[in-house]
């Protein structure tokens, strides 16, 4: 009876941590304002390029990509983007702030600048939306106390530690509490980004965006510690990784871009093959100029076709994939180039549950 009670007790939190507050318009604008904001020395692509490209779809967002300081946003693994504002030219623009700041993890998630801004917009009303390990940002802005939390697994026994006033959930893709918002690992992203759209334009055109990117469900349904290394399991593809770095030479490996990229597209694949440890990827393009994504993400190329530091490029799979489905081609890429024990590596950093 007892174990009973308990699962209707669990089934009860994960619905309630699956319901994002519908969006109410504090300022009478047209649509809401969301800042996908960076951190300039690093800010993890997946995290910061799929909530963009997925929510731009939607039509029902004015957004902003943003840096903490002028200049360009170097993204990690791979890629260069040219952020539209800094935190302080969006301050100007928009001095009520924002109505949704979404967090990806940061190479320097204790960074005074971005710290203190995510802080700032938070205390003006701001949902403040973390994505995997952008839950560190937004536990250093107090944002998180006396609520609950996720983020990517590996990071877990670090934020119990630091931030113990946050109650940590496990196993569940996103986890909203008033009016913050946090996300599991990398995959997370696009099931939080459906979910914010739902929030703000409801489930009809959430669904009609998830049709247009190839994604099926973006409930909170998830299993993290599936991902943790386990002895039989998946260890040996963590353990590849450590010998991919040892013992083979890197690969430079190209990604075409020219104007209306795909950015969804873009990021899952430099993200996936950047993280192999066999590849590093470079944007490659006609010209050196910077040039807008599908959803007007600016890119800045980092090598020109023809040139001799040039590398050589990745099968064109744009036209024949859906954005959703671009992880799925790139753990076949790699799978077929490196073999299983990478691919898995990859899927499981990812903590991405399709691929075995």
């Amino acid at each position: 009876m007892r174990k009973l009670i308990y699962l209707f007790l669990l089934i009860g939190q994960l619905a309630t941590a699956g319901e994002l507050p519908a969006y109410q318009d504090r300022f009478g604008r047209d649509k809401p304002v969301i800042a996908v904001v960076g951190e300039n020395s690093g800010t993890e692509l997946t995290d910061f390029v799929i909530p963009y490209g997925v929510l731009a779809r939607s039509g029902a967002a004015q957004l902003l990509s943003v840096a903490t300081q002028a200049g360009p946003l170097s993204m990690r693994p791979a890629l260069k983007l040219q952020p539209d504002a800094t935190t302080s030219e969006f301050d100007q623009r928009f001095p009520q702030g924002a109505d949704y700041v979404i967090v990806p993890a940061v190479a320097k998630p204790d960074d005074a600048a971005l710290v203190a801004w995510v802080a700032a917009q938070g205390a003006k009303g701001a949902t403040v939306v973390s994505i995997c390990d952008g839950a560190l940002v937004v536990a250093n802005a107090g944002l998180f106390k006396g609520r609950r939390a996720t983020a990517h697994w590996a990071t877990e026994s670090y934020r119990k530690e630091h931030h113990p006033d946050t109650q940590w959930v496990g196993n569940i893709r996103y986890v909203a509490d008033g009016k913050v918002i946090s996300s599991a690992g990398v995959s997370a992203a696009m099931p939080t980004a459906l979910a914010l759209i739902e929030a703000i334009a409801g489930t009809q055109r959430a669904g009609e965006v998830a049709q247009q990117v190839g994604v099926s469900d973006w409930s909170t349904a998830h299993n993290s510690d599936i991902f943790r290394p386990r002895l039989g399991t998946n260890l040996t593809a963590y353990i590849t990784g450590y010998t991919n770095q040892w013992f083979h030479s890197r690969d430079d490996i190209g990604v075409a871009v020219a104007p209306g990229v795909d950015e969804i597209t873009l990021a899952f694949t430099a993200d996936a093959w950047s993280r192999s440890k066999r590849s590093k990827v470079y944007s490659v393009a006609a010209s050196a100029a910077p040039l807008q994504s599908r959803s007007g993400l600016t890119i800045l190329p980092d090598r020109v076709q023809g040139a001799a530091d040039a590398p050589a490029l990745l099968p064109d799979t744009a036209a024949a994939t859906l954005p959703g489905q671009a992880l799925d081609r790139a753990l076949e890429g790699l799978d077929q180039r490196y073999g299983h024990r990478t691919a898995l590596l990859v899927a499981l950093e990812f903590e991405y549950p399709s691929y075995h």
